[in-house]
């Protein structure tokens, strides 16, 4: 069974092979529209400043138990150490832990 004269790539008459598709003496496509605008038309900021505040928001709400939890640990630690440190070189701490060097 031969193929049909579509499928050869071709218009014209049967055996007149007229090349690829898209070149130079094949058929024009029909039905392909192609819509433009002008450069100085062309916005390509807008909506930008909205759409990155609420995609932060729905980013950061959606992972806040990942980093919120490590970094309240974190914290809280470096809290106490800082504490740990004043009472350690202060007076009293001097004199309470003094001898354990």
């Amino acid at each position: 069974m031969r193929p049909s004269q579509i499928l050869r790539g071709g218009g014209g008459k049967p055996g007149n092979y007229l090349g690829p598709w898209g070149a130079l003496g094949s058929l024009p496509q029909k039905g392909i529209v192609h819509y433009g605008l002008a450069q100085n038309r062309q916005n390509p900021l807008a909506g930008t400043l909205s759409a990155a505040i609420f995609n932060t928001f729905r980013r950061t709400r959606g992972q806040i138990l990942y980093w919120g939890v490590p970094l309240l640990i974190a914290y809280e630690t470096m809290q106490w150490a800082i504490e740990k440190n004043e009472f350690v070189n202060s007076k009293e701490g001097r004199a309470l832990y003094g001898d354990e060097e």
